[in-house]
């Protein structure tokens, strides 16, 4: 049996959005999870002279084939100026120079996570529109506003509508795995 894929694409070691992929992934009973924190990991700036120099980099080929032995995946990202961060930008742009079709139709729930109230539903979007481009299906999104005031660590996410549409957003992951 293979494994779900969990991550943030943010580099921050106190991400929200990785609080989030943590709690998600606590709600899978008996599926075998991933959890990797990115932010972990140094990635080199994509640079053309830097792939021809020196190729693909190596902590690249290892993400590259992660997710390639995954069923499917949860991201959540965070948002910069209403855009994805600068850092999961890059691990996308190294990836689909190794290959261009790497969630090889992966099924995808993609969250984020803001202390503001829409939950940078931009940059959610910006990367919705981004993963079919390198084979992906979103099969289901969730964004969470106000994580402070609606989300505990311990407890997940307090506010019942929106525990009901994480749960629901969930569910319909795992019916595409």
């Amino acid at each position: 049996m293979s494994y779900i894929l969990a991550t943030a694409g943010s580099n921050s070691s106190t991400s929200i959005n990785f609080q989030l992929v943590k709690y998600t992934v606590s709600l899978l009973d008996t599926r075998e999870t991933d959890l990797l924190e990115l932010a972990k990991t140094e990635f080199p700036m994509y640079r053309a002279d830097l792939e021809k120099a020196r190729g693909i980099p190596g902590e690249i080929s290892q993400l590259k084939i992660r997710i390639q032995n995954s069923s499917g995946i949860i991201l959540s990202v965070n948002e910069h100026n209403g855009n994805p961060s600068a850092f999961f930008k890059n691990i996308l742009d190294w990836l689909s120079r190794s290959e261009r079709h790497f969630f090889a139709d992966l099924p995808v729930l993609l969250m984020s996570a803001s202390g503001g109230r829409r939950g940078a539903s931009s940059s959610r979007g910006v990367v919705e529109q981004m993963i079919p481009r390198f084979g992906g299906r979103v099969v289901a999104t969730f964004s969470l506003p106000g994580y402070h005031e609606n989300f505990d660590p311990d407890a997940g996410i307090k506010e019942p509508g929106l525990a009901e549409e994480h749960r629901g957003a969930l569910n319909t992951f795992l019916s595409e795995i």
